[in-house]
C-alpha cells in the first residue's frame, strides 16, 4: 500500500491538523531520515501553504492545534509544535506549548527547522549569493571539492536535494553526494 493511502486511512481523510477533507495530500516533515508514514502527515492545501510560507499565517486557523497537538503520531505533534512556536506571540498559542512534552529525540526533530527560536539567537545559513538555505532545498556545488577523511571529489554542478542544516554552525550545511552524507561548506553551494 502506498504511503499516501496509508496516510489516508490513519487520518481517516482528513487534514490531521484543522480536519478539513478537501485539497488533502501528503506532506512530509522535513528534516526526513527513512521518509514515509512515520514522517509524513495528511494535510490540506491552507495549511500546508501557510506551513511552508511564514508571515502569511491565519491566526484563526491555527485554533485547531488545541485539539491535533494531543494526536497519537509523531509527525502531527511536531508540525503542531513547529506552527505554535511560530505563532506564539499571539499569547494562546505559548499555553498551549505550555502543556506540550517530548522526548528528547522528538524535541530535537521539532526544534531541527529552528522554530521555536529567539531571531537574535537563531543561526541563518546562506548560500554564495546571499540566498536563505532552508532545510529541504537543493543547492549545487559551484567548484569541485575534497571529502576529507575519503578519496572522493564532489564535482562543480552536482545537485543536492533535500539539505539539512547545521543549527550551530551557518557555515555548514549536510547532503547527500553520490549515496554518502557529508557536510559542505556554504560559500560553495548556491540554491536552486
Amino acid at each position: 500500500m502506498s504511503t499516501e493511502r496509508e496516510l489516508s486511512k490513519r487520518s481517516g481523510s482528513k487534514c490531521e491538523l484543522c480536519g478539513a477533507t478537501e485539497n488533502l495530500k501528503m506532506f512530509e516533515v522535513l528534516p526526513t531520515r527513512k521518509g514515509g508514514l512515520d514522517e509524513s502527515i495528511m494535510a490540506c492545501s491552507t495549511c500546508i501553504d501557510q506551513i511552508e510560507n511564514a508571515g502569511h499565517e491565519d491566526l484563526n486557523h491555527w485554533r485547531c492545534l488545541n485539539d491535533s497537538m494531543w494526536s497519537e503520531y509523531i509527525p502531527v505533534q511536531v508540525v503542531s509544535w513547529r506552527m505554535l512556536s511560530r505563532l506564539r506571540a499571539a499569547g494562546w498559542p505559548q499555553e498551549l506549548l505550555d502543556q506540550m512534552y517530548f522526548d528528547e529525540d522528538t524535541l530535537a526533530w521539532a526544534q531541527s527547522t529552528g522554530e521555536g527560536e529567539e531571531d537574535e539567537t537563531k543561526v541563518i545559513h546562506r548560500d554564495s549569493n546571499g540566498v536563505i538555505l532552508e532545510i529541504g532545498d537543493s543547492v549545487v556545488l559551484i567548484k569541485d571539492l575534497k571529502v576529507k577523511g575519503s578519496s572522493m571529489v564532489a564535482k562543480q554542478g552536482t545537485a543536492v536535494r533535500n539539505i539539512r542544516l547545521d543549527h550551530e554552525n551557518a557555515e555548514y550545511i549536510e547532503g547527500k553526494v553520490d549515496g554518502q552524507t557529508i557536510v559542505i561548506i556554504t560559500q560553495y553551494v548556491k540554491k536552486i
